[in-house]
């Protein structure tokens, strides 16, 4: 299997919290509870993340070593994460 082509600029980006986070985007992820909003906001390329949004994944998984967790856009693309080392900031990458 060939392994996708990843893209990214390899910055740490901290990590949002629920008041810097427009009201109408969190209408858009009610499927979280009270208290999962507070925080694990992400805003990368015009679009906004929770943490919960991204599967788990291994050192094993396609996408190759140094990444913690990737969300399907569809079957062929998506975006992966990387935490920091302090857990505060993620890196980020767009895969196809």
């Amino acid at each position: 299997m060939e392994k996708p082509t990843i893209i990214t600029n390899n910055h740490f980006r901290h990590l949002k919290y629920g008041n810097e986070v427009p009201e109408k985007i969190k209408k858009e992820f009610n499927h979280l509870t009270d208290g999962e909003d507070t925080d694990g906001w992400i805003h990368y390329k015009k679009a906004w993340y929770h943490i919960s949004d991204f599967m788990v994944m291994s050192n094993d998984h396609p996408f190759g070593e140094g990444w913690d967790g990737y969300s399907s856009d569809s079957f062929f693309s998506g975006t992966l994460l990387k935490y920091s080392n302090d857990g505060e900031s993620v890196k980020m990458g767009t895969y196809m």
